[in-house]
């Protein structure tokens, strides 16, 4: 698992701001909170939790988050006013563990929704927002782990956008037909090969050695 990007300290002021955004979002400005949480990805407020930058993780409201999305995506920024709701709504959960989960395992939120962690999908497991947070953790695991074991690897998705067979890319970048064939059926660990095997792979398919990696997530917790 990878270290946290920012300290225990901030991870409630972040976890908060992250659900109040959403809620913001759904309730107050009418979003669809998978389709907010796309703009939240494409407009850089994301990668700027993931690095674990004070002024987003715990410098803004929620509502200043989900406006600075709005201004980035749109150039528009909504006048709604933000609700008082004596109990939080299940987007308001959803965006608190998804900060919660992004931070304990140090994936990205794309990869973290490219394998079937959305908004949407958290929300489905309302159920647990009593529950210690291990139990979302658990629980999350296992969407992500179902989606690894049933989606190609990152090698093969990027060999195949390529235009690359696994022999012609052997023959170009060096590394074995039978070593290419294993790490695309999981059989060996990718994230474990030398650097030279990824750099050599990297390199003829245009893409950074971490392209090529496999997310790694936490187990129980």
């Amino acid at each position: 698992m990878m270290m946290p990007a920012y300290e225990e300290t901030y991870l409630n002021d972040a976890m908060c701001a992250m659900g109040e955004m959403l809620d913001y979002a759904v309730h107050d400005c009418g979003c669809d909170g998978d389709l907010f949480f796309t703009q939240f990805l494409s407009s850089g407020v994301a990668e700027q939790f993931e690095r674990g930058n004070p002024k987003f993780v715990g410098g803004m409201s929620g509502v200043e988050l989900a406006l600075e999305v709005f201004r980035r995506t749109t150039g528009q920024v909504p006048d709604a006013e933000a609700g008082m709701f004596e109990d939080k709504s299940p987007e308001y959960w959803a965006g608190w563990s998804l900060a919660y989960y992004q931070w304990k395992t140090g994936m990205q939120f794309r990869e973290i929704i490219s394998h079937g962690l959305t908004v949407s999908k958290v929300c489905s497991m309302y159920l647990l927002h009593e529950a210690d947070i291990s139990k979302f953790v658990e629980a999350a695991d296992k969407v992500i782990q179902e989606s690894l074991s049933e989606g190609e690897t990152n090698l093969k998705r990027i060999r195949r956008a390529n235009g690359f067979s696994q022999k012609r890319l052997a023959e170009v970048s060096g590394v074995s037909l039978r070593m290419i064939q294993l790490y695309e059926q999981r059989q060996n660990d990718i994230n474990k090969a030398q650097a030279s095997t990824l750099l050599a792979l990297a390199r003829v398919l245009n893409c950074r050695l971490e392209d090529l990696m496999e997310p790694q997530i936490a187990i129980g917790g």
